[in-house]
């Protein structure tokens, strides 16, 4: 049995799926242990669809059809990413993207290539099932982080189950064509899609393994100065 510790240190997104399905109870049983994800006051603000089969088919081709008509998409209802993005957070999302090209051998000045590549996020990325998480527009800040937790619980329960999945921001910017596909009720918000699938194993771009910040850089240790010292002099003696 996987542990939290090893979901967390093991997961990856992926970009690149196998065409083998995902049995409906498998992806049930995630669905019901997440529904467990703490949120503020118990509101659970998330709505959660789940596509496959035919009913992909039918979003994929519908989302094909209004990049045709409008190639910069639709416009997401909230902003992704702050306008002013500062470091270390740019500096960040640069090496991120930078990475993730580089193992496909997409450089900085291809732009028609990385156009391409992030046009597979509308495919969701070849994977049999694709979800849209949704939010009500009427919550908050404290709100959207309860999504963000129930979002993590779908991801590491995948991982659990020998899955892999890729959560996608871009999503948010075709809701028009996901609130018509799914009939999608106008209080709720697109937040975003989710990949899930079987990973190929054979694609390197599966292959990145993000950087993280050092502990340093992200905490503090505050008030444990004598534990401190004295786990020092232990490891001295």
């Amino acid at each position: 049995m996987t542990t939290v510790t090893q979901a967390i240190s093991e997961r990856r997104s992926a970009r690149a799926y196998l065409s083998r399905s995902v049995p409906v109870d498998l992806i049930r049983g995630i669905i019901e242990i997440a529904r467990r994800t703490p949120s503020s006051s118990n509101m659970q603000p998330w709505r959660l669809s789940v596509m496959a089969g035919p009913d992909l088919d039918r979003l994929r081709s519908a989302v094909r059809q209004s990049l045709a008509a409008n190639p910069a998409a639709e416009g997401s209802e909230y902003k992704i990413y702050a306008p002013h993005l500062k470091d270390p957070y740019n500096r960040r999302r640069i090496k991120c993207a930078e990475d993730l090209y580089g193992t496909i051998g997409i450089s900085r000045d291809n732009k028609m290539a990385r156009l391409m590549q992030f046009a597979k996020n509308f495919d969701f990325y070849g994977a049999p099932v694709g979800m849209i998480l949704s939010i009500d527009r009427t919550m908050e800040q404290g709100q959207w982080a309860d999504v963000g937790m129930f979002l993590q619980s779908i991801l590491l329960l995948a991982h659990e189950r020998g899955l892999s999945a890729c959560p996608q921001a871009a999503w948010a910017a075709m809701h028009k064509t996901v609130r018509a596909h799914l009939e999608l009720p106008d209080e709720y918000i697109v937040f975003c899609g989710i990949s899930l699938g079987y990973a190929d194993p054979s694609q390197p771009i599966n292959g990145l393994v993000t950087e993280r910040a050092p502990f340093d850089e992200i905490a503090e240790m505050r008030g444990f100065a004598d534990e401190v010292r004295g786990a020092e002099a232990v490891l001295s003696a």
